[in-house]
């Protein structure tokens, strides 16, 4: 038996790859029939390995507590180490989403901690289609192995900020929002995955939950959106989201993503 790999892209682009989320194996079952089986791929198999993940800080100060810090994730993944980058900084780490091939393929994984009304919570942007008719083509694809990956991604947010976390074990407590973009109104939404501890545990159904309802827009958790104070305020902060494609409505943040 034999397996062929085709990409995607054009195959003269594979070459100069970095990352990539889907695979297409065409598989030989006999001499009169052929199937093709899509294979996703985002981080890697769905069990998070600190061993993988390189973590970078960026003008952040770890005794800081986010609610007075401004405090971002950047999460990238690379096809040919392997590993995962995280970037900790004060706002998104753009020149870790540069280049062609980041931008057509859009695996990238950000987040923000904000405060809104004196509460935290961890806010995860996903970008599902939308800028690319390719994005579009895999979109339901896309949106399972988000929902698959997103405990793998929210587990490497945490240990990579573990110091943190230690300083403040409270934010184990806040709740984690997922911002799925795209421009398919059942996947373009917001839900809430729960707590950050149970969020980024290997063993949370949230995932699942998710999987199973693809196409709904039904949340873990029975909890509006925090919205922040519409006047200047103490209890909220940062007072802008300090994500581009981000917004209360994925839809405005989704016209960011196709500019």
């Amino acid at each position: 038996m034999s397996t062929l790999t085709i990409s995607l892209l054009p195959s003269n682009l594979n070459a100069q790859k970095e990352s990539s989320l889907f695979v297409y194996k065409t598989r030989r079952l006999s001499k009169k029939s052929q199937s093709i089986v899509p294979v996703a791929r985002l981080f890697g198999p769905s069990i998070f390995e600190a061993s993988k993940l390189k973590v970078l800080f960026l003008g952040v100060d770890e005794k800081k507590h986010p609610g007075n810090l401004p405090r971002t994730y950047t999460l990238t993944h690379s096809d040919i180490t392997s590993k995962l980058t995280l970037a900790i900084s004060q706002t998104i780490n753009n020149s870790q989403l540069q280049g062609w091939y980041n931008r057509l393929q859009r695996d990238e994984v950000v987040a923000e901690w904000k405060k809104v009304k004196g509460k935290m919570s961890l806010h995860v942007h996903c970008h599902i289609s939308g800028g690319h008719f390719l994005l579009d083509f895999v979109a339901t694809l896309r949106y399972y192995i988000f929902c698959k990956e997103l405990p793998v991604v929210i587990k490497a947010f945490v240990h990579g900020d573990e110091n943190l976390l230690k300083n403040y074990p409270e934010l184990q407590e806040a709740l984690v929002w997922v911002y799925f973009h795209s421009n398919i109104p059942e996947f373009n939404k917001v839900d809430c995955w729960g707590q950050l501890k149970e969020a980024s545990s290997p063993s949370s159904e949230l995932g699942k939950t998710q999987m199973a309802s693809i196409a709904t827009t039904t949340t873990n958790c029975n909890l509006d959106l925090p919205q922040p104070c519409q006047q200047s305020c103490t209890c909220c902060f940062p007072s802008m989201s300090l994500i581009s494609w981000s917004s209360s409505s994925s839809q405005t943040g989704l016209q960011t993503l196709q500019d």
